[in-house]
């Protein structure tokens, strides 16, 4: 099988690609830039836009099924930008999986497309979307996931995945902002409460990417359906996030601030950065004080029964894979 992977030089994209590779399939990835790391893999790049239907199209030729993990994540920043990559590319990938007849598209979305500000505790995905959302992103993976599961059909067969919390070696996103703000003491505990999160070890997401693949058809019982991944062990969130820290060598959160603070915060913050249209992200916003006041945990058994998902790599396991990753890091500058 041949297989395309959108954001192939992402994070959750090279981790398929590597998988896929792995398994003896042919595989083309699609970014921005090519990367040494997806070099080593052996996957074909093609450099482009996702809304660039040429490219896209020259990438994709050949193929039989696509993994479309490109998006625009983040908390801040214009809605035309989360819209263009978001649900114009999504739109774009469909269109071109149309025209040339590939008949699998698994979908990378996020659990942050059914929040309503609201704990999820052991959510399924009977939990409908929300009538607002705080943020742009989940507003507009939104979008995207529902044309997905629209698209299912006899000709091309669909199905969703909602990660939640992606972490582990290789990691560019979350790790590394979490490293930062502790390393500068800008964390905080928001509430006494131990509010439990899932999250999802990067080879446990991969894996099951891949399980969607190969089950995924016209007709199967998980196409044009939606699904929850991580990794089933709901932790409080501040212990993962002093896990995290410790295996960067850095000191725990210690310092509370509660809830509605948090919030008015954000309040504040938005106000001011859409006043100035400043760019950067701010340190709170609305929608980050309300994640990380609230509990997000999933029952992940549709996934475990429909697509054979299993995560293989616990917690532990997998912090003690991220230390040892983080010790070969270069030293930041201090």
């Amino acid at each position: 099988m041949k297989v395309l992977v959108t954001g192939g030089t992402g994070f959750l994209g090279l981790a398929a690609c590597r998988l896929l590779r792995q398994r003896g399939m042919e595989v083309h990835a699609y970014s921005r830039k090519a990367t040494e790391g997806l070099a080593q893999t052996g996957a074909k790049h093609f450099s482009g836009d996702i809304t660039s239907p040429e490219i896209l199209e020259k990438a994709m030729s050949g193929c039989q099924a696509v993994i479309h993990t490109a998006a625009k994540a983040g908390i801040w920043g214009p809605w035309d930008d989360y819209f263009h990559a978001n649900v114009t590319g999504t739109k774009n990938v469909i269109e071109t999986c149309r025209r040339l007849k590939v008949n699998r598209l698994v979908y990378t979305s996020s659990p942050s497309v059914v929040f309503d500000s609201h704990s999820m505790e052991g959510a399924n995905e009977s939990v409908p979307y929300p009538n607002s959302y705080l943020a742009h992103y989940p507003r507009s993976k939104a979008m995207a996931e529902k044309m997905v599961l629209a698209a299912n059909s006899h000709g091309l067969a669909t199905v969703v995945l909602r990660p939640h919390l992606i972490w582990g070696p290789g990691d560019n996103h979350l790790t590394p902002r979490i490293l930062e703000k502790g390393r500068r003491g800008k964390l905080r505990r928001i509430g006494g409460q131990a509010t439990l999160v899932d999250s999802v070890f990067i080879d446990n997401a991969a894996e099951a990417h891949l399980a969607a693949l190969e089950k995924l058809k016209p007709g199967a019982s998980c196409a044009g359906k939606a699904y929850f991944i991580s990794n089933g062990e709901p932790w409080p969130l501040w212990d993962l996030v002093n896990a995290i820290l410790s295996a960067g060598g850095v000191p725990p959160v210690k310092k509370t601030i509660s809830p509605r603070l948090a919030w008015l915060a954000g309040c504040w913050f938005e106000g001011i950065y859409s006043l100035l249209r400043l760019k950067c992200e701010p340190p709170m916003t609305r929608f980050l004080a309300k994640e990380l006041s609230t509990s997000h945990w999933f029952d992940i058994s549709a996934a475990k029964r429909d697509l054979g998902y299993s995560p293989n790599i616990s917690i532990s396991e997998g912090l003690q894979r991220l230390a040892h990753w983080l010790q070969n890091q270069p030293k930041p500058q201090s």
